[in-house]
């Protein structure tokens, strides 16, 4: 199949009919509106579910109900609906339930507007809802990373019985680009799905019921200790990075989504002032890649983080990073996208001037 140009969100809509979306449950909300609207036409086309909920609180528990059916079920939101959702995705976390959630984040806080933003970062790495959950969250830098991650990202659901979220910007939501649908991704070793209530009792298979409650404490503990073992799992096996220009790079810049591709213009005005900067790119933004910063080459003086927020990953790299190396930040806020200009004056303040 040729390359088609499409809109961001609707890209996102078919890769994940194209995965084997069986229902999908949103609510309008800009800059993901044309991702709903898609699969209002396509789902039921291919004989699928397709629900309009009346609130981004009623359709993340209408997520939670399909689920524990055992479909393969699709939400998407934009920051102040995944706010929203939270109590609903620490519902499903605690109960083990695959789902796929896309983001695509707006500035905040609050109402905010409408426009690109990656300041949700906090709240899809560190849980939003109560209590101990993670998500596997992703977070493409092109349309077509994020086709191919919204493909794989049902089978990793499925696999960890876990949401999986897949973290992109208003950029990445509203731009067009060619997208290759037929992209091989990686297939994981799926078990079926005995522990679905989904009214199958046959050959003497229990009763299932899908539950986040635990009354008794020790029983509760021990569920948790279940749970961490899986996101310790993740953390072992299935981080994910790119590691761009780091042959003898001076300065590092660490940046993901949207922000990831300005900075890959950034690397190239520089080079042509004599710096070598490279890039250090998460794609996994849960579990974080801290096994990258250990391929950092001695050569690197300086680590620049760089996002549109005010922050949010500094933390995190500041754990991988274990003091090695001075930590400096860029950002733009309210909806500005920084440009690759910006980002040069801003390494350049850091290496001392033009080389």
């Amino acid at each position: 199949m040729a390359k088609v140009l499409m809109k961001g969100n609707e890209a996102m809509a078919l890769a994940a009919i194209k995965a084997g979306c069986e229902a999908f449950y949103g609510y309008p909300i800009t800059p993901q509106n044309e991702l709903p609207e898609y699969m209002s036409k396509h789902m039921k086309a291919n004989d699928r579910v397709f629900v309009q909920s009346e609130s981004e609180v009623a359709a993340i528990n209408m997520v939670y109900g399909a689920a524990g059916a055992g479909a393969r079920v699709l939400t998407s939101s934009s920051s102040p609906g995944i706010a929203l959702k939270q109590e609903g995705i620490s519902y499903i976390a605690g109960a083990e339930l695959p789902a796929v959630i896309i983001n695509v984040m707006r500035g905040g806080p609050g109402l905010g507007g409408i426009q690109p933003s990656q300041a949700d970062y906090k709240q899809i790495t560190r849980g939003g809802g109560n209590g101990d959950y993670y998500l596997y969250s992703l977070a493409p830098e092109s349309l077509q990373e994020a086709v191919d991650l919204i493909k794989e990202s049902f089978d990793i659901a499925d696999y960890f019985r876990n949401p999986v979220m897949i973290a992109v910007d208003g950029l990445i939501g509203q731009m067009m680009e060619p997208v290759d649908f037929e992209n091989e991704v990686p297939k994981w070793d799926l078990k079926p799905k005995t522990w679905a209530a989904d009214g199958d009792r046959t050959n003497g298979r229990p009763k299932n019921i899908i539950n986040s409650l635990y009354l008794d404490p020790a029983v509760l503990e021990q569920h948790n200790f279940k749970l961490q073992k899986k996101y310790q799992e993740m953390k072992d096996h299935h981080q994910r990075y790119e590691m761009i220009n780091m042959e003898n790079a001076e300065i590092v810049i660490v940046a993901f989504g949207s922000t990831s591709r300005i900075a890959r213009s950034s690397i190239e005005l520089l080079k042509e002032q004599g710096i070598n900067c490279g890039i250090l790119r998460p794609i996994s933004i849960y579990p974080y890649p801290e096994k990258a910063f250990k391929e950092i080459p001695s050569t690197v003086k300086d680590l620049l983080v760089v996002e549109m927020s005010t922050g949010q990953m500094i933390d995190d790299v500041k754990i991988a990073n274990e003091c090695r190396l001075p930590i400096h930040f860029y950002g733009r806020v309210g909806g500005i996208v920084p440009e690759a200009e910006e980002i040069v004056n801003k390494v350049l303040e850091i290496v001392g001037g033009v080389k």
